[in-house]
C-alpha cells in the first residue's frame, strides 16, 4: 500500500525548481532513497514525510493524499535564520485574543502597503 502520493511529491519538487539530488539533500536523505520515494517503489517513514512537507512548504496530509490543499499547516522558523520573525512569533504566543487580532490587522495593513508600493 502506497502511503506517499508520488505525483504530489514530484509536483512539490518541481514547484521549487530543484533536482531530485537537491531535494534529497534538503530532506537529508540519500539520493537513491529519494529516487525510490518519487518512483513509488518505497514508502518513507512518517518522520521523512514530515521533513518533506517542511522542505516543500506543504502539509503531510497533502503529500499522502488526505487533502487537496497544498498549503502548509505549519511553518518552522529557526531563530538563527530569521531572528526577527522568531521574536515576533514568540511575542504573539503571549498575546490575548484582542491583542492578536489588532496585531494581525496591522500586519495586513503593512502587507497591503508593501504590495501597493511594488505595483
Amino acid at each position: 500500500m502506497d502511503i506517499l502520493d508520488k505525483e504530489r511529491l514530484k509536483e512539490c519538487r518541481l514547484r521549487l525548481g530543484i533536482t531530485k539530488q537537491e531535494a534529497a539533500k534538503k530532506i537529508q536523505i540519500s539520493q537513491p532513497a529519494y529516487l525510490r520515494y518519487e518512483a513509488g517503489s518505497r514508502n518513507p517513514s512518517i518522520q521523512i514525510i514530515s521533513k518533506m512537507a517542511e522542505v516543500f512548504s506543504t502539509s503531510t496530509d497533502y503529500l499522502i493524499g488526505k487533502s487537496a490543499d497544498p498549503s502548509p499547516n505549519r511553518i518552522v522558523v529557526e531563530q538563527s535564520e530569521s531572528p526577527s520573525l522568531f521574536f515576533l512569533i514568540e511575542t504573539c504566543k503571549n498575546l490575548n485574543t484582542t491583542q492578536l487580532a489588532r496585531l494581525t490587522a496591522y500586519a495586513r495593513t503593512l502587507s497591503d502597503v508593501t504590495l501597493d508600493d511594488e505595483r
